[in-house]
């Protein structure tokens, strides 16, 4: 390890989610991998954080949640300059491929079904905050 290594921030996280057990599950393998995680449980939480936090290294979000939806989350974040670049994984148990199809066309970068495997969840991870 490196001096810059030990002195590089741990990449952080916007998990999006209205479960609770699902945004447990979730803050527990991020935090695990090393991220620093921040919670929302609604669209409307959500968009206060993109509207006040620094961008984040990635944004986990759901599609269907109260107040505001994903897919309005998506473009909101599209929309930010600061947070134009933030890679974007919608996890949602919205199977159907015009779902998935909206979600990327309003420039999520990554799409994974509900229920998820941890280890493919991670590689997803990693694979969209090392690009």
């Amino acid at each position: 390890m490196t001096n810059d290594d030990k002195t590089a921030a741990p990449p952080t996280a916007l998990v999006v989610e209205d479960d609770k057990n699902i945004a447990y599950l979730l803050q527990f393998i991020l935090t695990r991998e090393g991220f620093e995680v921040s919670s929302a449980v609604d669209g409307r939480e959500a968009l206060a954080m993109i509207d006040s936090l620094p961008a984040p290294s990635l944004a986990l979000l759901d599609i269907m949640l109260p107040y505001m939806d994903g897919f309005q989350l998506i473009t909101h974040i599209r929309a930010k300059p600061v947070w134009q670049e933030v890679p974007i994984l919608v996890l949602t148990s919205r199977a159907q491929e015009r779902d998935l199809v909206r979600a990327l066309d309003a420039g999520a970068n990554d799409y994974l079904v509900k229920p998820f495997q941890p280890g493919e969840l991670l590689a997803r991870t990693r694979r969209l905050v090392k690009a």
